[in-house]
Order: C-alpha cells, then structure tokens, then sequence
C-alpha cells in the first residue's frame, strides 16, 4: 500500500482575482509562492515529489522539492485540473450572469448536490478515471509502503473526495489529503491536513478551481 499526499497549488493570480482557471496556466503569486515555502516545513520525508503539469502545480512542488531535498519534480499529466470549459477566465458573477441555471446547480453542488459540469467542459467521471490512473503510477513509481507528495488542484482532490463519499468543502491553497493507493490500484481516502497557518489562507479559500 503507497500512500500519496494530494496537495493543492499555492495562490495563483486567477484564484487572486476570482476567475476559474481549469485548464488555464496562470502563475502564482508572491503569496502563493510564500506558502509553498510555509507548507515545505510541515512536510517530512517522502520518497518523491509528483506535480501536475500547469505552471501553478509545478512551481509550487519546485519550491517544495528543493526545500525538503527530494528530486527533481516529476510531471504527471493526469492530475492536472479539470477542464472547465466555458467558464475558462469567468469569476463567479460572470457564470451567474450567463448560465443562471447551471449557477444554480453549482451551488447546490457546493451543499452535496451531485457535480456540475460546466459547458464544454469535462465530466467529474472523467476527471476521476484520469486522476486514478495517475495515482496508479505514483505508487509505481515509489512502491510498496512509500510515500509521494503529489501537488494537484482543488477540483481535482473535491472529485477524488466525492466519488469516494466524502462531500467536505473545498480545500483551500495548501490543504492537502492523505490517499492510498493498493496494489489494484484502488484509491482509499485518509485525513485532510492544512500545511500552512489558516491565517496565510484566510484570503485564498478556493471560490473557483
């Protein structure tokens, strides 16, 4: 049993200024970058550092890796964010004002209500396949009983969460969430962590992915 730590990016400029990003490859911040640094010390050791491979996710498992001296940064395609089509850019009273219904549906979404897709974007099923078989070869990669930090998106650990019951609120940049992974591949959730003091997150808790 491989046990993978899903780790959400630091603050990009998008999640600064409210707009969905899905796909999009925004930067981070300076904050952002501060608390990838913040979230290096609250990490002991693994066998290696995955990222997905959006600016966001890298820069952050870079700043990561080279604190803790594991390395260099693997790339794994299959946790990048979900596509989001449409919404690509929009902050949330721009998708209000456009897809009233669907806005409608994405906050229902947000009290346990079954997942929105957005239009032209990509299915939670098909999110969770990809996402899976990543995790797959992340346990490949560190074997039996080792440990990988894996930085990926908000809607990527929400979709892993509710496919496997849990309908907890979005983590916000920095928080994080224990899964392990068998040798079939079967993903099993563990705890959730926050890597940073709440109050460097006080102002980057995900309204967008």
């Amino acid at each position: 049993m491989s046990r993978v730590l899903l780790v959400r990016h630091g603050q990009s400029t998008w999640n600064e200024s409210g707009r969905w990003q899905g796909w999009a490859d925004p930067p981070l911040t300076a904050l952002g970058r501060q608390q990838a640094r913040s979230a290096a010390a609250a990490i002991g050791a693994v066998d290696a550092v995955v990222a997905s491979d959006l600016l966001r996710a890298v820069a952050t498992a870079v700043v990561i890796s080279e604190a803790i001296g594991i390395g260099p940064v693997v790339v794994e395609p299959g946790l990048k964010e979900r596509d989001v089509g449409e919404w690509t850019g929009c902050t949330r009273a721009e998708i209000a004002e456009r897809w009233p219904d669907a806005y409608a549906e994405l906050l229902a979404s947000a009290r346990g209500a079954a997942p929105v897709t957005p239009p032209g974007g990509e299915p939670p099923d098909v999110v969770v396949r990809r996402v899976t078989a990543a995790l797959a070869r992340i346990a490949d990669l560190v074997g039996p009983h080792g440990e990988a930090v894996a930085v990926t998106h908000g809607g990527v650990i929400r979709a892993v969460e509710r496919t496997l019951g849990d309908v907890s609120a979005p983590v916000p940049n920095l928080g994080a969430r224990w899964v392990q992974v068998d040798d079939g591949g079967e993903v099993v959730l563990g705890e959730r962590v926050l890597l940073i003091d709440p109050d460097d997150v006080a102002v980057t808790v995900p309204r967008q992915l």
